[in-house]
């Protein structure tokens, strides 16, 4: 089973979705408060297990409804996610991946991990 990690930063507060094996596979924005990260945890683990996969490396893809992952290339050329909530705020984002496959992979991971993965604070 994953887990949320809850950590400050220099910033605010932030999350990291950790598989099973200790890999981050996905990060929150950084919050203003407790709270309101807590709330971010609380979207993903509604939104990720029902999200639609909108492949945006593709010519002509097919624009899907939130909440989805949007999968898409970055300027370094590696394959990224971001999830976004019903209203079509981001609320989680993945890091590059080299590969498409690792990619989906990475958004199959947080679709079992989200559901039940108890919270923690890192100090």
């Amino acid at each position: 089973m994953g887990k949320f990690v809850v950590r400050n930063t220099k910033t605010g507060i932030k999350f990291d979705l950790k598989a099973t094996n200790g890999e981050v596979i996905a990060t929150s924005e950084v919050y203003k408060t407790k709270k309101t990260c807590l709330n971010g945890i609380a979207s993903v683990q509604t939104n990720a297990p029902v999200a639609d996969v909108e492949d945006q490396t593709v010519e002509g893809f097919e624009v899907k409804k939130h909440p989805k992952f949007e999968v898409y290339a970055d300027k370094a050329g590696e394959t990224r996610f971001r999830l976004k909530a019903k209203n079509g705020q981001i609320i989680a984002v993945s890091e590059g991946y080299k590969t498409k496959k690792s990619a989906l992979n990475g958004i199959e991971s947080v679709r079992k991990n989200a559901v039940d993965s108890p919270v923690t604070e890192e100090e």
